[in-house]
């Protein structure tokens, strides 16, 4: 009978732990889920992210390896365009519907100096410019517009030599050049040490810089990173 208890006891506590981790799986996917919404409604989100490419840092983490022709030696680029994209307060829309709207070469042609290449501007319409609600063309539009609106700091202007910044001290730099940025507006990422990007957020009609805690939570948490220089 003892035995007979003990086995019972053990197996209810076995049926706890199973049922914890069961919990915890969902909790899990589900966050999954609201962090990225596959398929989504085009136009329904709440806030744009300009994410602008640290491009020598990109090259020292993966562009090498890929053999990107932003890495060439030369090639003097310094914050590139990655993306912009739409976002909800919590999570993101992506791959809203790219079979019926691809980009015409008219339309990517607007990309050329933004971009660091085509085919990035291409994957960048397909993952996420179809969740705009917007043409490729005014996409592409509003992309540069975004971008032009962000004021690089003269520290980041084609810098010659390696530098090393706190992530504090990169977000002030950039709330110093731009006026009504704050750093609960912005993200600073990093990739094994190394600069990656600059995450600004935009209200939906790109007047002005938004608060976005989610994203401002994805920053990087290194004491300093590495700023390579141009290439």
């Amino acid at each position: 009978m003892l035995m007979m208890a003990f086995a019972a006891q053990q197996g209810l506590e076995m049926l706890k732990v199973i049922s914890f981790l069961l919990a915890l799986l969902a909790c899990n996917n589900s966050f999954a889920q609201s962090n990225s919404q596959h398929g989504g409604t085009p136009g329904s989100f709440d806030f744009y992210v300009l994410a602008l490419s640290w491009s020598s840092g990109f090259c020292e983490t993966t562009g090498d390896r890929q053999g990107k022709r932003q890495c060439d030696t030369g090639s003097n680029i310094g914050f590139t365009v990655h993306g912009l994209w739409p976002q909800f307060e919590r999570g993101f829309p992506t791959d809203c519907g790219f079979a019926a709207r691809s980009p015409s070469q008219i339309s990517l042609q607007k990309t050329i100096g933004v971009f660091p290449d085509i085919g990035l501007a291409r994957y960048e319409w397909r993952k996420h410019g179809t969740c705009s609600g917007l043409s490729p063309g005014d996409y592409f539009d509003a992309v540069k517009e975004a971008r032009d609106k962000v004021i690089i700091p003269q520290n980041f202007q084609m810098p010659k030599t390696e530098q090393v910044w706190s992530p504090a001290e990169i977000t002030r730099a950039f709330t110093s050049s731009n006026k009504s940025l704050r750093a609960d507006m912005m993200a600073v990422t990093c990739k094994r040490g190394i600069l990656e990007e600059v995450r600004i957020c935009f209200e939906k009609d790109l007047r002005s810089f938004k608060t976005c805690p989610e994203v401002v939570r994805q920053g990087c948490r290194s004491g300093d990173v590495n700023v390579p220089s141009v290439r």
